[in-house]
């Protein structure tokens, strides 16, 4: 049986995880009035990626007979004035939701809660994955936004990215 404060902790990530999609459509938005599409398409899939992670926690407290309570979902309020800074706030965004997610492990591992732990293994293999993506977005950045020709490349690559939704994970 899930334990009810490791179910609070998840019932937060939820929104948590709807709220990083709220910021990464707000980045999609300073790029679009950037002209820098391929950024602003990358940045709308990790938006939908981001309603993904919620979603599959939300299925997982209704699968362990939780009831969801959704809460209202913060405005983003940076006021992005470059590249870098949107990138940098990605990057300590993710370390922010890294660190939430091994709280909850961490809570569920004190619990005794096999399941959960089970369950958050694939969202900490993603969080690893997603600061690398965060790491390299800045590192191509630092590399060639000085120079138009490579950073309308890098925008062009980034627009090829693809939305793969996951399935329900399997317990």
């Amino acid at each position: 049986m899930l334990p009810k404060n490791v179910a609070d902790l998840l019932n937060e990530q939820i929104n948590k995880e709807f709220y990083s999609a709220y910021l990464y459509l707000e980045m999609n938005n300073y790029f679009e009035r950037r002209g820098l599409h391929g950024f602003a398409h990358w940045y709308h899939v990790q938006a939908l990626e981001e309603l993904d992670h919620a979603m599959l926690i939300y299925q997982y407290l209704h699968d362990e007979e939780f009831d969801v309570k959704l809460k209202a979902i913060a405005n983003p309020t940076h006021a992005f004035v470059a590249d870098r800074d949107v990138l940098e706030t990605a990057l300590d965004h993710e370390k922010y939701v890294t660190a939430s997610i091994h709280a909850i492990y961490e809570t569920a591992l004190d619990e005794n809660d096999f399941r959960t732990q089970q369950f958050l293994d694939w969202f900490i293999k993603e969080q690893a994955e997603e600061e690398v993506n965060a790491k390299e977005m800045l590192t191509k950045i630092d590399l060639f936004e000085t120079d138009s020709k490579a950073l309308y490349l890098i925008d062009r690559e980034l627009s090829y990215r693809v939305h793969e939704a996951p399935a329900k994970l399997e317990l």
